[in-house]
C-alpha cells in the first residue's frame, strides 16, 4: 500500500495491537473492504452494507443499499457528483454548513436552532435513519450551548456517529442517549475542537469498533492523534477515500485513515 504524501506520517503507526473488549458483534481482525472511488458510481452497496466516502474536512458521503445518500457537515463545496437525499450541518464555521441548499435535497438538518435554542431531529428515508444529539460549541463569545450536534446514521444494522465540532467530554446522559456506536467519525485537529488527549477520552467513553479521523489538516497532527490512540486501536491507512462496512466485516478496534483530511 502506498499512502498519499499527506498521510505518510501515519504509516509509522500501522502495527498497533488491538485490545480485546466486550464491544458489539464485530469479528476481530477483519479488515474493512476498500473500494476504488471510481467504482462507487456504478452500483449501490450490497444489501446489508453501507458505503462511506470521505469528501474532506469533516464531510462524508454515506450511501445505503436502497439508494439513499447523506452528506455530513454539508458546506456546499465538498459534495458528491449527485445531490444527496439528506444533509446534516453544524454551526462551528462556514466550512461545516451552508445557507444555500439545493431545493432538490429533500432533507436538510441543522445541528443547532437559533430560534428554540436546541435542534432535535429524527428522520427516516427508506433504509437510512438520521437523528441528532445536541452538544456545545465554543467561540470568541464563549460557549454556545446546543450549538453542535452529534449526528447518528443508522443503516444495515450499523450505527455511524459523526461528532461534528464537539468541544467537551460527554456526560452519562449523552452516552445513554447515544447508545452503541459502531463507526465513529472523530475530529483530530487537536486545537479547534478539542485537545488530542480529551478527544481520545471521548472515544474511550463511546467505545466504537472503528474510528475514522477527520478535520486534522496535516500529517503531523494526524500522527500525534494516532500515537495517542495506541495500543487500544491499531491503525489501517487506506489509499482510497471509500470504504464499505457491514455487520459481518466490521473491523474490531481499528483506526481507519482515509485520505483527504
Amino acid at each position: 500500500m502506498k499512502p498519499a504524501t499527506l498521510l505518510a506520517a501515519a504509516a509509522l503507526f500501522l502495527f498497533g495491537a488491538a485490545e480485546v473488549s466486550a464491544k458489539c458483534l464485530p469479528i476481530a481482525g477483519t479488515q474493512p473492504r476498500m473500494i476504488p472511488a471510481a467504482a462507487t458510481e456504478a452500483a449501490l452497496p450490497e444489501e446489508g452494507s453501507v458505503r462511506l466516502t470521505f469528501l474532506g474536512h469533516s464531510s462524508f458521503h454515506i450511501e445505503t443499499a436502497q439508494g439513499v445518500s447523506a452528506v455530513t457537515d454539508f458546506n456546499g463545496y465538498l459534495v458528491p457528483e449527485e445531490l444527496p437525499d439528506i444533509v446534516t450541518m453544524n454551526n462551528a464555521h462556514d466550512t461545516h454548513y451552508s445557507d444555500y441548499i439545493d431545493p432538490e435535497i429533500g432533507v436538510a438538518l441543522r445541528g443547532w436552532n437559533d430560534k428554540t435554542g436546541i435542534a432535535l431531529h429524527d428522520v427516516t428515508v427508506k433504509d437510512l435513519r438520521v437523528w441528532n444529539l445536541p452538544t456545545n460549541v465554543r467561540d470568541w463569545g464563549g460557549t454556545r450551548y446546543n450549538g453542535n450536534s452529534i449526528f447518528v446514521f443508522e443503516a444495515a444494522d450499523l450505527c455511524i456517529g459523526h461528532l461534528g465540532h464537539l468541544h467537551h467530554l460527554l456526560t452519562d446522559e449523552h452516552l445513554g442517549e447515544l447508545g452503541l456506536i459502531d463507526v465513529l467519525l472523530a475530529p483530530a485537529d487537536g486545537i479547534w475542537t478539542m485537545g488530542h488527549e480529551r478527544m481520545v477520552q471521548v472515544i474511550a467513553q463511546i467505545r466504537p469498533s472503528v474510528v475514522i479521523p477527520m478535520h486534522y489538516f496535516n500529517a503531523e497532527t494526524l500522527g500525534r492523534f494516532l500515537g495517542l490512540m495506541e495500543p487500544r486501536y491499531s491503525v489501517v491507512v487506506s489509499e482510497t477515500p471509500t470504504v464499505t462496512f457491514s455487520r459481518l466485516n466490521l473491523p474490531f478496534n481499528k483506526v481507519l485513515v482515509l485520505p483527504g483530511g
